[in-house]
């Protein structure tokens, strides 16, 4: 079957009718649907599969409700795909479709079958390209502010401990811990790092993940005195090493990295094991899944001492890691206990990783476990009283080009066609006579033209290789960010106000209207 963005067909299929209705009344090709008076519409038309499944989509989205009610939505949910730009959408997409035996194309990722989308402009408020400090902390405090400082406001310089002091700003999980929400935070990247930092950490720099200057408190250490509310319920990610001191080896045996001697697991415990009778610390996934979510309140994962693995590497871990859906299954089932609703946020931190290793492999299968995270939370929620937004941070500079044929390996060499639309046998090439692939970067350590400026000749090379680096434009050690908008997809009370192409801090205050964050 072929999927369909159902808000784009509504509008595209109604202009079509409303075209061909006046300028082909007389035809005698035209032909009566069901449920319709008279459509101009030709024989040709009204048979296809596409123009019929559109018509069936246009039904569907018309019974979609609207609730505009603030205060709807009990719970919220915030995905985000870091660095899932458009191309990586539909790369992603395409792959997933392929892993199913389908040409790819035609498939949707789960956020995709959402009723309402829109874009979302990225930039920082000093940068036009942006990073993840600034653009997170637009996400969750309804402010922009510049890159690498974290919940904290543009007027601070980045660096400048005093002043970040003067100007700290209020995150959606303080506010929904306030309301007595529970409230969670999920990664697979380092939990302190940028993204999942900004939810909770004020500081005027990223990098201070395990260490602060004199009258600045580091990024970790913040997570554990979390005050507001009772404190954050669900914590799950990488980063084990900013928690330990630097004489500590974890179940890994790597050492911390904290050189002021503190072990904020043990201060973790401590704080939570004299009023809260039900905790869980874990380290590895058969700890994980041995937690009971029903008599679990407080649940605390760090799975690695950096970064957790990529999905495609997950199987190899040492000790074992759960996937980013198995952590957002858990973590849903400790947080749904409470009455009073909760907040959630769950990032895919490492398809911003792989793109920076110009490694499309690992970034799409990363943004495919991404999509079975929100399946998950789509299918354990209601859309009656849960908020589900999907968006990202920022873009990437992959691009998907050069005329290959339909169903086409997305990480393959490509292949064009004739024109009858049939596959060709051979590779397509360049004007350099050497095939080429259908993904590829502007910059990155991908750049395979080396002093003569010839390209390395990819006949006899495994392009959907795991290490594969697609070619790059431009050389550079890490590929970069990019600047261009990004989507976001959303179900539930108050998803409506996502469409159009609004702030990124624009999420921030849709959340808090109808999650009732601000008291409205």
């Amino acid at each position: 079957m072929r999927y369909f963005n159902k808000t784009v067909l509504a509008f595209s299929v109604a202009l079509l009718a409303s075209a061909c209705s006046d300028d082909n009344s007389n035809s005698d090709d035209v032909v009566d649907l069901p449920g319709e008076e008279h459509v101009g519409v030709s024989s040709a038309q009204s048979s296809s599969s596409w123009f019929q499944e559109a018509q069936q989509a246009i039904e569907e989205a018309s019974a979609v409700e609207i609730n505009n009610t603030p205060g709807a939505a009990k719970n919220v949910i915030l995905f985000v795909g870091d660095g899932m730009g458009i191309s990586t959408v539909t790369a992603a997409r395409i792959l997933a479709g392929q892993q199913e035996g389908l040409d790819g194309e035609e498939y949707q990722l789960s956020f995709e079958k959402m009723p309402f989308a829109g874009l979302v402009k990225t930039y920082n408020t000093n940068q036009q390209t942006p990073d993840s400090a600034g653009t997170m902390t637009a996400l969750v405090t309804g402010v922009k502010t510049k890159a690498g400082v974290l919940s904290v406001a543009e007027n601070v310089a980045r660096g400048d401990c005093a002043a970040s002091l003067d100007y700290p700003l209020t995150t959606a999980v303080e506010l929904a811990e306030d309301l007595g929400k529970s409230t969670g935070i999920i990664s697979t990247a380092r939990i302190t790092h940028a993204t999942p930092a900004a939810t909770y950490a004020k500081v005027p720099e990223r990098g201070w993940e395990e260490a602060a200057p004199d009258g600045c408190t580091d990024i970790a250490a913040q997570l554990i005195e979390f005050a507001a509310g009772d404190g954050i319920d669900v914590v799950m990610g990488g980063g084990r090493r900013n928690f330990l001191p630097s004489d500590v080896t974890d179940i890994e045996g790597e050492a911390g990295r904290r050189e002021d001697g503190r072990n904020l697991v043990d201060e973790w415990k401590t704080r939570y094991e004299d009023g809260v009778s039900n905790i869980a610390y874990v380290e590895e996934s058969s700890a994980f899944a041995a937690v009971d979510a029903s008599a679990t309140d407080k649940l605390f994962g760090l799975f690695n001492s950096s970064h957790m693995e990529y999905e495609a590497d997950r199987a190899d871990d040492t000790a074992g890691e759960p996937s980013l859906s198995e952590m957002t299954a858990k973590g849903l089932e400790v947080l749904q206990k409470n009455e009073d609703g909760y907040f959630l946020m769950v990032e895919s931190g490492r398809i911003d990783h792989g793109h920076h290793a110009g490694n499309a492999h690992r970034a799409l299968t990363d943004a495919v476990e991404f999509a079975e995270a929100i399946q998950y939370a789509m299918d354990n929620t209601s859309a009656e009283d849960t908020l589900i937004i999907v968006t990202a941070d920022h873009s990437h500079v992959m691009t998907i080009a050069g005329y290959p044929t339909r169903g086409n390996p997305i990480l393959g060499k490509v292949i064009g066609n004739d024109s009858s639309g049939e596959a060709e046998t051979a590779h397509a090439l360049a004007e350099d006579g050497l095939p080429y692939t259908t993904l590829s970067y502007a910059n990155g350590p991908g750049h395979s033209a080396g002093d003569s400026g010839v390209r390395l000749d990819l006949l006899s090379t495994d392009t959907a290789a795991l290490d594969y680096q697609q070619d790059a434009l431009i050389p550079m050690s890490s590929e970069s960010h990019a600047g261009e908008d990004v989507g976001v997809w959303a179900r539930g009370p108050g998803a409506h106000l996502v469409s159009g192409t609004n702030e990124q801090n624009f999420l921030f205050h849709v959340m808090a209207r109808a999650g009732g964050l601000l008291g409205q």
